[in-house]
């Protein structure tokens, strides 16, 4: 009978987790998000990364509603799989719930944070925490804990309050847990590889700067 009592009180619990509604302000977020219809943007990047010296880089980032980012550049740039999805079409792609983690300070604005939990096994995180300015409707910063490339955390930065993309963009990982394209980063960029077969943990951080939006959105 106790069993019983304990089952059903646990299926409760767990209906009531996945019966809650997606939060609130994640949803003004993502519909402000998503009235951007395209938008391209001249693109600088740099690394730091221990063991590899390169060079700042530079790009064009274009984006279509619906479309996977794509890039046009004369060089090689390494660009991170993480923290370029301004709309957050990667942690919205499939079924997942919300929780209200209350308010914190994050890069000197008061945030709402928010768990992102999946619930379809498709989805390639296990969970993400983003940090969100609800009075300006855009993301400060996010955490994501990856199935398979470890864990990211990515800061935006915006220049001006009326902005919904950002300026720059600072994405920190876990170098073990991603591979990274070395043969194909450029003539112009040095590998110490003796560093980088060191044991240790080991992180890196890109950092983006945007310049030049063209942006699109629905009328």
């Amino acid at each position: 009978m106790r069993k019983l009592f304990l089952f059903l009180f646990s299926q409760v619990l767990l209906g009531n987790v996945f019966a809650q509604p997606v939060d609130p302000d994640l949803l003004k977020l993502k519909s402000r998000l998503d009235s951007i219809q395209s938008f391209s943007t001249q693109l600088t990047l740099s690394v730091d990364i221990s063991f590899i010296n390169m060079p700042v880089k530079k790009a064009q980032m274009m984006y279509t509603r619906g479309q996977k980012v794509k890039f046009s550049s004369g060089d090689f740039v390494m660009l991170p799989k993480r923290g370029l999805d301004f709309s957050l079409n990667s942690l919205l792609e499939y079924d997942f719930i919300t929780v209200d983690r209350g308010m914190e300070m994050q890069d000197g604005r008061n945030c709402k944070v928010i768990n992102i939990i999946p619930t379809d096994k498709r989805a390639d995180f296990s969970i993400a925490t983003v940090w969100m300015d609800t009075r300006l409707r855009r993301l400060v910063a996010s955490e994501i804990n990856t199935k398979k490339d470890g864990s990211y955390t990515v800061h935006f930065q915006y220049n001006q309050d009326q902005k919904v993309l950002p300026d720059k963009v600072t994405v920190n990982f876990e170098i073990e847990k991603i591979r990274i394209p070395i043969n194909f980063m450029g003539k112009d960029t040095d590998i110490d590889r003796k560093k980088m077969r060191a044991a240790g943990s080991k992180t890196g951080a890109i950092y983006l700067t945007m310049s030049n939006y063209q942006i699109k959105t629905l009328l």
